[in-house]
């Protein structure tokens, strides 16, 4: 596996190489790279355009080599890490060729070539300067003797590019440079580079300095040619004044298009003038308002000095664009301009586009571009194999290639048209009618399109299937003609697919006979939607969250006899689980688990498939032995913790998706909806091509969602994966009603007084540190101060690292046995979590000696069968199971049923809200009987305090803002450092 990773340096991408197949060796003197960056497997990146140069990285070291980049790490890594220098070859390229270079690697990444983080950040910006070209938002200028292109950021742009400068890895930057300086400087030179990709060179050179400097815009060559420096000074004075002309100020000029009052076709429409706050629209001021003032105005939050000549400037800069308003212009105070129907159609499809663009605020009806406000094609489909309502013929082919039968009906919105609205239509001829009480948007094209249709409706139509039935409700696609499809409705197996509501509309499936439990009535609502997905030929996600019981309904679904056998993927930690439910709830099925050194190959492995009903494997296994798998004929696939599978470039993703399979099922805890990419990888694991290539998926979905927040685009992608992914949530009573509730509640502690000096020690000692780094360096002390602080928070002990006592050093331990004294007293049980498993142990200890009971402790040391037996013992009635459980919180966190505990304490906290509520439920899961009581320890008036703060204020933007652990930290500047690290008063006891 080739991974490619990227820096900018010398005003250039510099990409270099790491081959995750070669062994370790600490011989070697280069960061695992071949001879050639490119040089593997026959990679050809263009190598004459790149500049090769060696150059110096700081990377993390383990062992004596550098570490593999998480793209290549498969299984837990122990021991310590450090940075150290290590040279690499790199192939430096310059933004011409860069720009095109990173489109390529998008294309080739696969199984053996892996883009690295600093590689896909550069992919982005490069996807987002060629989107503000073809755009139009950048302006040409002038530097020194170079003719340049510049982006135009304004509104969500603006916004894009902020994210963008929190998403630079620290390993992409060369010295010490700030994240919001190399993105200028990328995205700058990047947007210079595609506009002269996209523009052709001047047919005539215009004579001048004027047409050296046009010339110098097209080409790689930038320089003016045959200018006079005083002649070039003048031309960018006249450029600057030009720029800010055509991208405007902190106050712009506002257009409100309003209908008329009354219901006519013919009545006029108003364009009402204001000003408007640039960076927060929701602050106008109307022209009367401006024409009433004297004098400054204060308004909008902020003076303005002028607001009438603000005013006057701001409509002659727009009317440059819309030569409408120079009518207004003529009035000595212009406050509105009419129009008629015809002119307020212009204004809104043709102008205020042009408008926007030009950075000028716009109010526009609220109807305009809605489906219901458009002439447009309603689908009535019919299954051709539909019998009776919620069944299926199994006996038809089915699935997203099968055909339906179909009828076309002009509509605006979800209403058909009738033939006496038809014919008033024709007659109107007018862009903008008032129809049923709303305005309408009525293109004469589109309407004699759509009466083609209609005339052509008995004769032969192309055929329709599944899937594209699905694009359309998605509003992927346009109907025939080019007009969009603003309704579909369909009957049988069609109509429970598009209703949203499969699972309560679908047939019963009948538990098997000897299935061995009683499934709730939200689990038999999802047998019959796994059943009948299966029947239609259709895979599906089934994300129901933690504990409502997947497993037990993907059990009852294999229990039913197929013609084929079912293969489970999963992780090697849910292997063992997987055996034991199936043995409990399933006893009839015949299970065969294929892992470990001593499994079955060759004639044996097929034997032992043909004799199962079940084969359980680990994502490992299947990339390992992916030509086996594949060489058999699996009725069923099974992906458990489909997350595994989200990066769809993987060895272990490519491998599970090549394995032949009429019925495909991803199992995952996880919302689906979250990351994009994610929701792809995994549907596209389920339905093939449902959603099409994954870079159809990021231009229609993923950019205008993630970039914009585009709620149109986030509807239509519900709209086509809602029939395939089955999600309840355990808070909804609707779900289930008896499952006791969960209380959360932080426990503020106190440091002693050991604790505080030792935590102003570390304070003072890593900030001096972290002033005299840079680069790589700072980013492993910022998170080496954070681990060491936290320690210091737990326990001196922990942090010293010098087997002292435990006993009245600690404000969390001693919080921690109070509680666990009150648990012990009520006869019940409790689940400790800490992220140290060296700090598990010592708790472990101490509890013990303290409480006089046994303290059971898992750790990822422990082998599968003593972690099956210890989370088998806690679970047992038996009187003399241990109370207390103390669990590492990578090791423990998934996976684990262990409800007979209905306490849980986080010791220390991961700072990820999904992490913790993972490991929250290995308690508040099925299975649970008592309310379950959460308590997360945060040290008073430190940085967990305030941490702890920041992610209960923006909880729901967790997974952005602190979703990768403490990584986001490294980014903070020293001073918000010191503010954050800072000891505050009240946080010692005595």
């Amino acid at each position: 596996m080739l991974v490619v990773h990227a820096l900018w340096a010398d005003a250039r991408l510099c990409l270099w190489a790491e081959d995750g197949t070669l062994p370790p060796a600490p011989s070697r003197s280069r960061a695992r790279v071949a001879a050639h960056p490119f040089a593997v497997r026959g990679l050809d990146l263009d190598g004459d355009a790149g500049v090769a140069a060696v150059r110096t990285l700081r990377l993390p070291t383990r062992g004596g080599v550098p570490e593999p980049s998480p793209s290549v790490v498969t299984e837990p890594r122990t021991g310590k890490v450090e940075l150290r220098d290590w040279t690499v070859e790199t192939v430096g390229y310059a933004p011409d060729d860069a720009v095109g270079l990173l489109r390529s690697l998008a294309g080739l990444a696969g199984d053996d070539l892996v883009l690295g983080e600093t590689t896909r950040w550069f992919a982005a910006v490069a996807t987002f300067a060629a989107g503000l070209v073809a755009r139009g938002r950048l302006l040409p200028s002038l530097a020194e003797s170079e003719a340049r292109w510049l982006p135009v950021l304004t509104g969500r742009d603006a916004a894009y590019t902020r994210q963008l400068a929190l998403a630079l890895p620290q390993a992409a930057i060369d010295g010490d440079r700030s994240r919001a300086g190399v993105l200028a400087e990328v995205l700058d030179a990047f947007v210079d580079a595609a506009a002269r990709d996209a523009l052709p060179a001047p047919r005539h050179r215009v004579p001048g300095t004027a047409g050296a400097w046009v010339a110098a815009l097209t080409g790689r060559d930038r320089t003016v040619h045959g200018a006079e420096p005083h002649d070039l000074a003048v031309l960018r004075a006249e450029l600057a004044a030009w720029q800010r002309d055509a991208v405007g100020g902190s106050v712009r000029a506002c257009f409100r298009l309003v209908e008329p009052a009354e219901d006519l076709d013919l009545a006029p429409w108003r364009l009402e003038f204001a000003l408007q706050a640039a960076d927060e629209p929701s602050l106008v001021v109307g022209a009367d308002r401006v024409w009433r003032s004297r004098g400054a105005l204060t308004a909008l939050q902020r003076h303005i000095p002028a607001p009438q000549e603000t005013l006057l400037a701001e409509l002659g800069r727009a009317s440059r664009l819309y030569p409408a308003i120079e009518d207004a212009l003529r009035t000595a105070r212009p406050a509105e301009l009419e129009l008629d129907a015809a002119g307020a159609h212009r204004m809104l499809s043709e102008y205020a586009p042009l408008l926007a663009a030009a950075g000028f605020g716009l109010l526009l009806p609220g109807w305009w571009r809605k489906a219901s406000a458009r002439l447009g094609l309603r689908l009535t489909a019919r299954s051709s194999t539909a019998t009776a309502p919620g069944t299926v013929d199994t006996g038809s082919a089915l699935g997203l290639a099968a055909v339906v039968d179909y009828r076309w009906d002009l509509a605006i919105g979800d209403e058909p048209l009738t033939q006496e609205e038809l014919r008033r239509l024709t007659d109107l001829r007018a862009p903008l009618v008032n129809l049923r009480g709303q305005w309408v948007e009525l293109d004469p094209r589109r309407l004699a399109a759509g009466l083609e249709i209609l005339r052509q409706r008995g004769e032969e139509q192309a055929a329709l299937t599944v899937a594209d039935l699905l694009h359309l409700a998605g509003g992927a696609d346009e109907g025939p003609g080019g007009l969009p499809v603003t309704g579909i409705t369909a009957d049988g197996w069609l109509g429970d697919l598009l209703s949203g509501e499969t699972e309560l509309r679908i047939g019963h499936v009948q538990v098997p006979d000897g299935f061995a439990g009683e499934l709730r009535p939200y689990q038999q609502r999802g047998l019959n939607w796994l059943g009948f997905l299966e029947q239609a030929g259709l895979g599906g996600i089934l994300a129901d969250d933690m504990g409502l019981g997947k497993t037990v309904q993907l059990l009852a679904l294999i229990a039913a006899k197929a013609p084929g056998p079912t293969l489970l993927v999963c992780p090697m930690s849910l292997v063992g689980n997987w055996q034991r439910e199936a043995a409990k709830f399933a006893p009839g099925l015949r299970v065969h688990v294929h892992h470990g050194a001593e499994r079955a190959r060759g004639a044996a492995f097929r034997t032992a498939v043909a004799e199962a009903d079940l084969v359980i494997t680990t994502y490992s296994i299947a990339a390992r032995d992916a030509a086996a798998l594949k060489a058999l004929r699996w009725h069923r696939l099974v992906l458990d913790e489909a997350q595994a599978v989200k990066n769809a470039a993987t060895k272990q993703s490519v491998a599970v998706r090549q394995l032949p399979a009429r019925h495909r099922v991803a199992v995952t805890g996880t919302p689906v909806e979250n990351r994009l990419a994610d929701l792809w990888s995994i549907m596209d694991f389920a339905n093939p091509g449902l959603l099409g290539t994954a870079t159809k998926f990021r231009e229609r979905f993923a950019e205008p969602v993630e970039r914009f927040g585009d709620e149109e685009a986030a509807a239509r992608l519900r709209r086509i994966t809602q029939p395939f992914v089955l999600r309840r949530v355990k808070t909804d009573k609707g779900i289930i009603a008896d499952l006791p509730e969960k209380l959360e509640m932080d426990v503020l502690c106190n440091l002693t007084r050991e604790q505080a000096s030792l935590y102003q020690a570390v304070v003072d000692d890593m900030l001096a540190r972290i002033e005299r780094s840079e680069g790589i360096e700072r980013r492993g002390l910022v998170l080496a101060t954070m681990t060491r602080l936290k320690q210091v928070c737990n326990h001196p002990a922990q942090a010293l690292r010098d087997g002292s006592r435990l006993a009245g050093r600690s404000g969390k331990l001693a919080r921690l046995e109070e509680i666990l004294d009150e648990v012990l007293a009520a006869g019940e049980r409790a689940l400790i979590f800490t992220q140290y498993a060296e700090f598990g142990g010592m708790l472990r200890a101490h509890l013990s000696a303290r409480f006089g009971r046994e303290v059971a402790f898992l750790h990822g040391g422990l082998p599968k069968a003593s972690r099956d037996a210890l989370v088998a013992r806690f679970q047992s009635a038996d009187p003399g199971a241990p109370p207390l459980f103390v669990l590492s919180l990578k090791a423990g966190g998934t996976g684990l049923t262990l409800t007979a505990a209905n306490h849980v304490v986080h010791v220390d906290r991961w700072w990820n809200p999904a992490v913790e509520d993972q490991a929250t439920d290995r308690a508040f899961r099925i299975g649970q009987r008592r309310a379950v009581q959460v308590r997360k320890f945060v040290t008073a008036g430190t940085v967990e305090e305030k941490i702890a703060a920041m992610i209960h204020d923006k909880r729901g933007l967790a997974a952005r803002i602190v979703g990768a652990g403490e990584q986001w930290l490294t980014e903070l500047s020293t001073t918000e450092l010191r503010s954050l690290l800072a000891l505050e008063p009240g946080a010692v006891v005595e």
